[in-house]
C-alpha cells in the first residue's frame, strides 16, 4: 500500500505546485492522516535529520509551566544544544504562514533539485530576526522524545506542512 506521501507526491507529478493545491489535495484524503499512520508507513531514524522536516512524538520537560506545547511538532533542526537540539517547529503558525515560510527557506537549499539530496542549511543566526519564523523556534530534548523520527525529504515538505497531524495541549497557536 502506497504511504499517504507517494500518494500525494503521485498527485503532484514532478511539478512544484501553488499552497492552495497542496492544501485541497490533502484535504482529499484528510480522513486517513493521522500522525501514528505516517510513523508506520515510513522509515524512522534514532536522530533528527540536520537540514530536512523531521516528526516526532515530544512531552516536554516544562510542560507544566508552557502556556501550549505541540506533542507532535514537525521541526527543521537549526542547531545541537546540550542533550538535544533548537529547531523550527512549523505547527506554530498557520498552514498558509507554514507555506510562505517553507518558500523563504529555500535560499538555504544546498542544491536547486528539492528532492532527497537537498538539506537546507542555516542556523538560528540566519532566521532569528524574522518575525516569521521567531514564533517557531523552541528547544528539544532527547530525554523527551516518545518516538523515533520520521525525516521528511524536500520533495514531501510542501505536503507534510498541510497535514493535520499537530496535537497542541493547553491551547492553540493560531
Amino acid at each position: 500500500m502506497a504511504s499517504i506521501f507517494d500518494t500525494l507526491k503521485q498527485k503532484q507529478g514532478d511539478v512544484q505546485k501553488s499552497a492552495s493545491w497542496y492544501r485541497n489535495a490533502v484535504k482529499s484524503i484528510q480522513t486517513s492522516i493521522t500522525a501514528g499512520r505516517l510513523m508506520r508507513e515510513n522509515k524512522l531514524i534514532n536522530r533528527p535529520s540536520a537540514g530536512r522536516l523531521n516528526l516526532f512524538m515530544y512531552d516536554p520537560k516544562t510542560k507544566d509551566r508552557l502556556p501550549l506545547y505541540d506533542i507532535v511538532p514537525l521541526v527543521l533542526p537549526l542547531e545541537p544544544i546540550p542533550g538535544g537540539f533548537l529547531g523550527m517547529n512549523f505547527h506554530y503558525l498557520p498552514p498558509l504562514a507554514r507555506y510562505r515560510m517553507l518558500e523563504q527557506l529555500q535560499k538555504f537549499a544546498t542544491n536547486n533539485n528539492f528532492d532527497r539530496s537537498t538539506k537546507l542549511d542555516l542556523g538560528y543566526d540566519d532566521i532569528k530576526k524574522s518575525k516569521l519564523m521567531k514564533p517557531t523556534i523552541k528547544k528539544y530534548l532527547y530525554s523527551y522524545t516518545r518516538s523515533k523520527f520520521l525525516r521528511i525529504d524536500a520533495n514531501e515538505a510542501a505536503i507534510s506542512i498541510f497535514l493535520p497531524v499537530q496535537r497542541f495541549k493547553k491551547g492553540r497557536p493560531y
